[in-house]
């Protein structure tokens, strides 16, 4: 073989090539995992997804980024709270925020692939330069590292390390987004054109019908109310919810037997302080008032010496006799006491900063500090009481633990009283036991889940256990708030259909509400056919008995009694000429038809006053279109090629 190769023979070297080339690939197919995989599913549970570039070298040769399903949960989770949506929604927000990070995840791919990569020094620069600079180089000097990891764990919760890869993705994601829609322009013509459709205002009279008015004078006969309830007998088929028939008597501490709860002995109560002595201990306290002269975190020295400079010069005022409480009210920065005259309540020391927590435990009540630093600036503290860590007396503390020891003993044996009741129901009955023991058995009309049992202080927990029991079924025993009942279901009612003379007034609802849209919009284009027939929309509308109303001048941002947002349907006002009226339109609560009284569309002087900003605005939304264009054509790319592989496929909102 070597032979071969030390041989001049250019032939026999291109053939040993390709099949040295040929192997290599049949390694390559072999040893890559995945390689002929579609790419439509992962196998790792810990990943949400994994992205690389499309092609067979970016399965071979080309990074991988994982999606980590606790990073997309965690986001999830985020934005749930921050929302305040319901638990049922976290799938489907899990799912938004899973497609936001691989999206991400491409768009790094791709910025990668056109050598758009951040270096350590762009992220300098950017820290230094960017929004973030004032915090982190305020005059142009570092703040040092420690600051720089406080800032960055108190703002985003990250580690250094992720906070950098963040920034440099961000990075990276913007250099592409500027490749992508650097040649995006917009004409003057559109520009002008933007201005005069945002800039232009608008007045006009209107009339509206309100929804829930015409509804009520749909008045059906009953031969329309009951065809209606057959034709919508699916409808109702369960319109009357289950209901169920219930036994059970109750009790309270009143009737336990045996003379009911016993007393509460000292050697109990001793007993409970000795094992409980943290919830009597009584932290260290001070009452203080305060002037507080801020300093920003990572302020200059020399704006650290104005602050302590004024704080100086005014506890010199307080020591020259002036007013503590007017000068906080003139000078102090501190919000929440400034207006108070600097009075805090009593408050913990562990709560507050421990410079200025020393400082004020160090006076005694009506006494003035030095000036104080703090994290928070340079303070003149007052103190005006201070209470020393302390753990409260048996004596004073002992009527509380009697009160609850005697309502721990008053559940147990109440518990076990509905225990024993339970057990002697299972066997003798129930009328039986509720006799044995001087109780009042009773039993329930049909009710439902939501109803309620006027002889108990509470009901909500019968019956939540009754609709969970089966007809029959062994008596329970549940809490009535102040006590306790045995119970048991004698019937179910299934869910079934009304009858008619029963449900007439709910069907005559239901029939308004399906008739009323369709009323509404009759009403709607008769007024608006008429306005524009008289050209007057006062006269149509006085024909039809509805009162008219006039705007003020608005532009497409305002809101209009009864009609809304100028954005949405009523929009139209803004394309009809002066006297023009409009079609009908239907918001669905209310309709209005509108007569346009005056418009008022930008000057040229205007125009040109606010040709930058708009010209910006604009060239800015149309970037933004482009790049998602850009991001849609991108994901359909990935997908089609496999090169996205979730181990579990997102759950759509829309439950496709």
């Amino acid at each position: 073989m070597i032979r071969i190769l030390q041989q001049d023979n250019r032939v026999t070297k291109a053939i040993f090539a390709v099949v040295i080339g040929a192997a290599i690939v049949t390694m390559v197919i072999t040893l890559v995992p995945g390689i002929f995989n579609d790419g439509t599913t992962s196998s790792d549970p810990a990943n949400y997804a994994t992205v690389r570039r499309p092609g067979i070298w970016g399965k071979i040769a080309g990074d991988s980024v994982a999606i980590k399903t606790e990073d997309v949960q965690r986001q999830a989770e985020q934005q749930m709270q921050q929302q305040n949506l319901p638990p049922f929604y976290l799938q489907f927000v899990m799912s938004r925020a899973g497609q936001i990070q691989v999206e991400r995840a491409v768009l790094q791919q791709e910025a990668d692939h056109l050598g758009l990569q951040v270096s350590d020094e762009d992220l300098k620069s950017f820290l230094k330069s960017g929004p973030y600079s004032q915090y982190l180089f305020p005059g142009g000097t570092f703040v040092g590292e420690d600051q720089y990891i406080n800032f960055v764990e108190t703002y985003f919760h990250l580690a250094i390390a992720d906070f950098e890869a963040q920034v440099k993705s961000d990075l990276e994601i913007q250099r592409l987004q500027a490749l992508v829609t650097g040649g995006v322009t917009v004409s003057d013509a559109e520009v002008k054109a933007q201005y005069l459709k945002t800039g232009t205002k608008v007045k006009f009279d209107y009339a509206t019908i309100s929804a829930s008015s015409l509804g009520q004078t749909i008045n059906p006969s009953d031969l329309d109310l009951e065809m209606f309830f057959k034709q919508n007998a699916a409808r109702y088929a369960q319109a009357v919810p289950e209901q169920r028939k219930i036994s059970f008597f109750s009790f309270d501490a009143n009737n336990l037997p045996n003379g009911g709860v016993q007393p509460v002995g000292d050697g109990e109560v001793q007993a409970y302080y000795a094992a409980h002595q943290d919830q009597y201990k009584q932290p260290e306290q001070v009452k203080t008032r305060h002037i507080l002269i801020s300093v920003a975190k990572g302020a200059d020295a020399k704006t650290d010496a104005a602050a302590k400079a004024k704080a100086e010069d005014l506890l010199k005022q307080i020591k020259g006799g002036a007013n503590f409480a007017d000068l906080a009210k003139k000078n102090s920065d501190d919000p929440g006491s400034k207006e108070q005259g600097g009075d805090l309540p009593m408050i913990p020391t562990s709560s507050l900063d421990p410079s200025y927590a020393k400082a004020a435990m160090a006076l005694n009540p009506g006494q003035t500090s030095d000036v104080v630093r703090s994290q928070f600036g340079y303070h003149i503290i007052q103190t005006e009481q201070k209470q020393v860590a302390s753990v409260k007396s048996l004596a004073e503390v002992r009527p509380s633990i009697v009160e609850q020891l005697q309502a721990q003993k008053s559940g147990a044996a109440s518990q076990a009283f509905g225990a024993q009741l339970v057990a002697q129901a299972k066997k003798d009955g129930m009328q039986k036991t509720a006799d044995a023991h001087s109780l009042h058995l009773q039993t329930t009309d049909f009710l439902g889940k939501a109803g309620v049992i006027p002889s108990l202080p509470d009901s909500a927990a019968l019956l939540s256990a009754a609709f969970s029991a089966a007809k029959g079924a062994a008596p329970q025993v549940v809490s009535t708030g102040e006590g306790y009942a045995v119970f048991v279901v004698d019937d179910v009612q299934a869910a079934h259909a009304p009858n008619f003379a029963d449900y007439k007034s709910h069907i005559l609802d239901d029939y308004r509400q399906q008739k009323t849209p369709e009323l509404l919009n009759a009403q709607l284009i008769k007024l608006s056919d008429r306005a524009k027939a008289l050209g007057d929309l006062h006269k149509a509308a006085a024909e039809m008995k509805i009162d008219v109303k006039s705007s003020d001048l608005v532009g497409r941002d305002a809101q209009v009694t009864d009609i809304g947002s100028m954005g949405g349907a009523a929009s139209v006002a803004f394309n009809l000429p002066k006297g023009g009226v409009s079609g009908p339109i239907n918001e669905g609560a209310n309709g209005a038809v509108l007569q346009l009284t005056d418009k008022q569309e930008p000057t040229a002087d205007h125009i040109a006053k606010n040709f930058a900003a708009t010209k910006d605005k604009l060239l800015d939304q149309k970037r933004q279109e482009a790049f998602s264009v850009f991001i849609g054509s991108l994901m359909d790319r990935y997908e089609k090629a496999g090169s996205i592989a979730y181990t579990k496929k997102p759950t759509s909102p829309l439950g496709s």
